[in-house]
C-alpha cells in the first residue's frame, strides 16, 4: 500500500509489534517515531521487522509452541519471506513460495506446458516460435560460401562491405574460420557470426545500427529487403514461456524432449530413472507414453521430431499419425473402420502396417480396411469386392471369402487382376530424352546436399520409403523454385543450392493434387474442364430456344435468366440451423432441376438440359456423339474425363462431393482436352493411384502417356509398383527414412532400379 513509513510504523504499534532489526542494531518503534529517528531509518538499506528473540536451551512444548507461532507470523507479515539470525553472525533466508535464487516459478500445471493455450505459450511468439524480424535465409542466401567470399548478402557495396572486413581482420583473434562454408560452420561459430564479441561486430550489431539510422531512406529500403520470419529471441523456437523450460524431467525440458526424433525419445524414456515417489505418480502416464512411442515406431515414424510442423509431413506420414492416435489408444472390443491406410506408404511401410492392425486384431477388435493394394488384400482373413464397376453400374458384392476364394471367382475384376489374368503392362520401349532440369545441392529437412537430374518430356517417378525426402524435394524445392523462375511463385523455395538445365523449355508448372476443386455447390466436372460452354451453346441453337430467344446464358445455373429463382440454381434451399448443421431441403419451386420450366422444354434428341446433368460421362458421350448436329464436339470435350477412369461420374456432379483421387483426376482431364494450345508443361503429381483400383490405374497411364504424347513432362511421386515399373526414368531416395534417407539411391530406367542392391524399391519391383 502507498503508505510512508511512520503510518507503517503505527500501524505495527497497534498490531502489537515494538521492535525493529535495522544496521545489526535493535531500535523501538516507539523512539523510531520521534523525528530524528524516522531520518535515521531513512538511510540504511533494509530494516526488518522483530517478531521474536530466542535462546537456546532445551526446548520444552511451550517454547516449541512459541516458535511455530512467530514462525507463522513472520511468514504472514513477510508475505512469504523470513529472516533468521543466529547468535548476529549468520543470516539465514526462509520462504514459503516457489522460489530460489531470487527467482519465483510458477507451479507446473498441464497447461503451462501448452503452445496453444495463453497460460503456457512465449509471449513474445505467442506460441508461434517464429517472429517478425531479420531473416536468416535472406541475409545469408547462399550457405556453400564463406565470410570471406562474401555469403552475407548485406555486406557489400562500398561503404556496408566495410563490415566485412572488420570482421574478416578480427577473426584471427578467436580463430574464426572466415574460410570455411557457412553450412560447414559449427553452432558456436554460427552464432558468433551474428551476435559478434569484443574483437568484432556481428550480424546482428550491424541490423542495430541500420535500425538507428531508419529516418534515411536508403536504410529504410535495406532493412525491408531482409525482413522476414526469424526464430523467436525469447524462447529460442521452443514456443513456451521461459517459466515451462525451467522444469527438467532427467535433466531435459520439454522442448529438448520435442526436438529429439522419437527413436532417440524412445530410447531416452528407456533410461529415464525416477525417485521412488514420483515412479509411483508417473506409472500410468509412462505405460501411455511407452505405447504411444511404440506405435510410431512401429508405423515407421520414427525419425520424425515431436515439433515437425503438420504441413510439411508428406500425405504417408499425416496418414500414420492420424492411424496412430486411434491405434495408440489400446482398445479392446472396439471396430475400427480405416478409409485406404496404406496411402502414402512405401511396400515396406506397407508391411510394418499391416503387422500393427494384426496386433489390433488379436487384441479381440475388429479391423474392417477400405484398400486397393494387393499386400493389404494378401493378408486379409475375408475380403469383400465390390462391383463389378463403378458408380451406377457398380454396388453390387461381387466376391466375398479369403484371398483364394477371391482369386478363384470368374465375376470377380479385382481377382483377375490378383491372379495376373489382367495386368498393367510394362512399355517395350522407353522413351528417350535429351532435356532435363538438376537441382543442385538440395539440403532442405533431411536432404544430404544432392544434385538430382529431372528429364524432360518422358514419364519420370520419384519414388524411396516414406519420409525418405521426396515431398520435400519435389513439393518444398523443384515446384516453389521453378515457380519463382516463372514468375509465379510466393513461397519459399527449401534450402538448395541452384536449379539449371533447359528451364526455358517448360511454358509452366502444374502441381495437379487432390485438393478440392470448387467449394461452391454449382462447380462440376463439366464446368471445370470447359465443355459446358459447348452444351449451353448446343442447346441455344435448338429450334424452340429460337422461338424464344434463348441464349447460352440462359442455360448457365451462375447467372440469372434460365436458373430457378427461387433456388438460385442450386437444386436445393438451404435452411440456416442456429447450433446445428445446416439443412438442405431441394427446392419446392423446380423440384431440384434448377432450372426453370420454359428453359426445361427445350430438348435436343428428347433430353432437357437437366437430364444431360443427370447423365453419366460414358452415357453422355454416347448420347452426344450420336447427335451429328454438333454433338460430336461436345463428346470430344467430355472424352477425356473418361479416358482418366472417370466415366462413372455424373456431368453435373457438385464438386464438393468428389474424392481427393476424383479431383485429382477431373484436373488431368481438364489439361488432356486442352491439348497442346497451351505449350509445354511439366506437371507433378503427388500419388495420382490414391483411391485406384489396378483398372483405373491402368486407365491413367494410358493419360500420362496422352499428355507426355502433347510435349508435356509428368513427374510423379509415388510408391506404387505397376506406376513404377511403367516409367521412363525412376529417382529413388533413401535408402532409409529421415536422418537415414535424403540421399540419391539410384537414378535411371526401372528394369536396372531392381538390381539396386540399397533400394527398398527394387526388392518390391
Amino acid at each position: 500500500a502507498n503508505r510512508d513509513v511512520k503510518e507503517e510504523l503505527n500501524i505495527l504499534l497497534q498490531k502489537g509489534f515494538s521492535r525493529v532489526y535495522a544496521n545489526k542494531q535493535i531500535l523501538r518503534i516507539e523512539d523510531l517515531l520521534e523525528t530524528e529517528g524516522l531520518a535515521t531509518l531513512k538511510n540504511i538499506a533494509s530494516t526488518y521487522l522483530l517478531v521474536d528473540r530466542l535462546v537456546v536451551k532445551t526446548f520444552d512444548e511451550d517454547d516449541i509452541h512459541r516458535m511455530s507461532d512467530s514462525v507463522g507470523i513472520g511468514f504472514y507479515e513477510g508475505e512469504g519471506a523470513l529472516m533468521l539470525e543466529v547468535n548476529s553472525k549468520k543470516l539465514l533466508h526462509f520462504s514459503n513460495k516457489f522460489e530460489l535464487d531470487g527467482i519465483l516459478f510458477e507451479e507446473p500445471v498441464p497447461n503451462l506446458f501448452s503452445f496453444n493455450n495463453p497460460f503456457g505459450a512465449c509471449p513474445v511468439c505467442e506460441g508461434f516460435s517464429l517472429v517478425l524480424g531479420i531473416d536468416p535465409d535472406l541475409v545469408i542466401p547462399n550457405k556453400q560460401l564463406s565470410v570471406y567470399e562474401g555469403a552475407v548478402a548485406p555486406w557489400k557495396g562500398e561503404k556496408l562491405s566495410l563490415w566485412k572486413e572488420a570482421f574478416v581482420r578480427a577473426a584471427k583473434n578467436f580463430n574464426f574460420p572466415i574460410h570455411t562454408p557457412i553450412i560447414d560452420l559449427t553452432k558456436e561459430q554460427y552464432n558468433l557470426l551474428w551476435q559478434g564479441n569484443s574483437y568484432a561486430n556481428g550480424i546482428n550489431d550491424f541490423f542495430k545500427e541500420v535500425e538507428q539510422n531508419l529516418y534515411k531512406v536508403q536504410y529504410r529500403v535495406l532493412l525491408s529487403r531482409y525482413r522476414g520470419k526469424t526464430l523467436c529471441p525469447e524462447c529460442h523456437g521452443y514456443r513456451l514461456r521461459k517459466e515451462a523450460l525451467y522444469v527438467k524431467v532427467g535433466g531435459t525440458h520439454i522442448g529438448e524432449l520435442c526436438e529429439m526424433p522419437v527413436k532417440d525419445l524412445q530410447a531416452w524414456f528407456d533410461k529415464l530413472t525416477l525417485g521412488e515417489y514420483d515412479k509411483k505418480v508417473a506409472k500410468r502416464i509412462l505405460i501411455e507414453i511407452h505405447h504411444r512411442i511404440k506405435t510410431l515406431m512401429d508405423v515407421g515414424l520414427g525419425y520424425l521430431t515431436l515439433n515437425r510442423l503438420a504441413n510439411s509431413l508428406s500425405g504417408g506420414e499425416s496418414q500414420r499419425i492420424q492411424l496412430t492416435r486411434s491405434l495408440g489408444s489400446n482398445l479392446t472390443s472396439s471396430l475400427y473402420i480405416l478409409d485406404e491406410p496404406s496411402i502414402g506408404l512405401h511396400s515396406r511401410d506397407t508391411e510394418r502396417l499391416i503387422r500393427v492392425l494384426k496386433e489390433l486384431r488379436d487384441l479381440g477388435n475388429t479391423v474392417v480396411v477400405v484398400e486397393h493394394d494387393e499386400m493389404m488384400m494378401k493378408e486379409a482373413d475375408y475380403i469383400i469386392d465390390m462391383g463389378p464397376l463403378a458408380s451406377h453400374l457398380g454396388g453390387e458384392v461381387v466376391a466375398a471369402g479369403n484371398y483364394d476364394e477371391l482369386i478363384a471367382d470368374k465375376n470377380s475384376l479385382t481377382g483377375k487382376y490378383l491372379k495376373g489374368e489382367l495386368k498393367i503392362e510394362v512399355p517395350k520401349i522407353l522413351r528417350k530424352w535429351n532435356q532435363s532440369i538438376t537441382v543442385e545441392g538440395a539440403r532442405q529437412n533431411n536432404l544430404k546436399n544432392i544434385t538430382v537430374q529431372f528429364p524432360l518430356n518422358v514419364f519420370c517417378v520419384v519414388s524411396g520409403v516414406s519420409g525418405s525426402g521426396k515431398t520435400t524435394l519435389v513439393k518444398q524445392i523443384l515446384y516453389p523454385a521453378l515457380q519463382k523462375i516463372k514468375g509465379e511463385g510466393v513461397d519459399k523455395a527449401g534450402m538448395h543450392k541452384a536449379i539449371i538445365g533447359d528451364i526455358d523449355s517448360i511454358a509452366q508448372i502444374e502441381m495437379v493434387d487432390q485438393n478440392p476443386i470448387g467449394k461452391s455447390s454449382r462447380s462440376n466436372p463439366v464446368t471445370y474442364i470447359k465443355a459446358y460452354d459447348e452444351i449451353r451453346e448446343l442447346y441455344s441453337k435448338q429450334p424452340l430456344s429460337k422461338m424464344r430467344g434463348f441464349l447460352p446464358k440462359h442455360f448457365s445455373f451462375n447467372v440469372d435468366g434460365g436458373r430457378c429463382d427461387a433456388c438460385k440454381g442450386e437444386g436445393e434451399q438451404i435452411v440456416e440451423m442456429q447450433f446445428l448443421a445446416d439443412v438442405h431441403l431441394t427446392c419446392e419451386v423446380c423440384g431440384g432441376k434448377r432450372f426453370k420450366e420454359e428453359v426445361l422444354e427445350v430438348t435436343c434428341k428428347g433430353k432437357n438440359i437437366y437430364e444431360v446433368l443427370d447423365m453419366s460421362v460414358d452415357d453422355a458421350i454416347e448420347f452426344f456423339a450420336a447427335n451429328t448436329d454438333g454433338g460430336v464436339e461436345v463428346a470430344k470435350k467430355i472424352q477425356p474425363l473418361s479416358n482418366v477412369g472417370l466415366g462413372y461420374v455424373k456431368l453435373g456432379q457438385s464438386s464438393n462431393t468428389l474424392s481427393g483421387g476424383e479431383a485429382q483426376r477431373v484436373k488431368l482431364a481438364s489439361f488432356l482436352g486442352k491439348g497442346k494450345s497451351q505449350g509445354n508443361i511439366l506437371f507433378i503429381f503427388d500419388e495420382p493411384t490414391t483411391g485406384l483400383h489396378f483398372h483405373d490405374i491402368k486407365k491413367l497411364l494410358a493419360s500420362f502417356n496422352a499428355l507426355i504424347g502433347q510435349g508435356h513432362t509428368i513427374l510423379v511421386i509415388e510408391h506404387n509398383t505397376d506406376v513404377i515399373k511403367s516409367a521412363d526414368w525412376v529417382i529413388d531416395l533413401g535408402p532409409e527414412a529421415g536422418d537415414e534417407g535424403g540421399n540419391l539411391v539410384f537414378a535411371g530406367k526401372p528394369a536396372d532400379l531392381k538390381k539396386c542392391k540399397e533400394s527398398y524399391t527394387g526388392r518390391f519391383l
